[in-house]
């Protein structure tokens, strides 16, 4: 026989559960707190989130001046993963503009992590993978680097991918092919 709950204890519950999720971040929240970051804030901010833990990335933004969020980066070991970089090739990065020759770490800072990785065996190289990346274009024509929380590829005018090749730590080629399989 199933036990009733008391209407108290239900409305308690509702209340409950409705306070916890007010209280939880939405993406519209975080979304907001990075439109606060000053414009150089952003870019450094979005080249470093692949390495960031999400708890992490919340902190970081909680932080109130540039000079507390620039020393975070700093202390949590972040800002030389960028900062290594000469101008030119931060701009490169930000633009999402790949190189051969890349480092993995310039790779995913320009297009955020892999959608697929898979090992390679060179006759000339210790350690090789193909990283592969989604891509979608909107129906406007802004290309997109697709993200496996994105709800947009059912709108995409065309999918597409890239097959990278890494070896030894630097990028040797690039394909583009049609289509995501």
């Amino acid at each position: 026989m199933a036990r009733r709950v008391p209407l108290a204890a239900r409305v308690l519950l509702v209340a409950l559960l409705a306070g916890a999720a007010l209280m939880a971040p939405t993406h519209e929240a975080v979304a907001g707190k990075i439109d606060r970051l000053e414009s150089v804030e952003r870019d450094h901010y979005r080249a470093l989130k692949v390495w960031i833990p999400e708890k992490d990335r919340k902190r970081y933004l909680r932080l109130k001046t540039r000079e507390e969020r620039d020393q975070w980066l700093k202390d949590e070991g972040y800002w030389e993963r960028f900062y290594q970089y000469d101008p030119p090739v931060r701009t490169k990065i930000l633009e999402g503009d790949v190189k051969i020759g890349w480092t993995e770490d310039m790779i995913l800072m320009a297009w955020g992590p892999a959608h697929n990785r898979r090992r390679e065996l060179l006759r000339d190289a210790q350690r090789a993978e193909t990283l592969i990346f989604r891509f979608e274009v909107s129906p406007e024509g802004k290309v997109l680097i697709w993200a496996p929380d994105s709800t947009t590829h059912h709108n995409a005018a065309k999918l597409f991918r890239y097959e990278l090749l890494v070896a030894d730590g630097a990028l040797r080629s690039m394909t583009r092919k049609d289509g995501w399989d």
